[in-house]
């Protein structure tokens, strides 16, 4: 039995069925990599978030510390205790 050699029209054809498959994979790849790299963001930012809860939650369970009660008032209140001497860098 003897085969039919395929025409130009088919090569062509073929040809450009690998040509877009190709670069439709390319353009996967680099989808691909876009989403990795914010699915690291994502994960920093949800490192992040963790950590202020987790304070947050011991400021809360310790509210009535002394010294948790001290370092509130100086770092969100912006208070001083009297007679205490505070620095400002303006240099940033």
């Amino acid at each position: 039995m003897r085969l039919k050699r395929a025409g130009i029209i088919t090569k062509i054809v073929i040809f450009a069925l690998v040509v877009y498959a190709s670069v439709t994979l390319i353009n996967l790849r680099a989808q691909i990599d876009a989403a990795r790299v914010q699915q690291l963001a994502l994960k920093e930012q949800v490192t992040e978030k963790e950590t202020s809860t987790a304070e947050l939650q011991y400021e809360i369970e310790h509210s009535e510390d002394e010294d948790v009660i001290a370092n509130v008032a100086r770092d969100d209140l912006n208070l001083v205790k009297p007679g205490e001497k505070v620095f400002i860098d303006t240099g940033n």
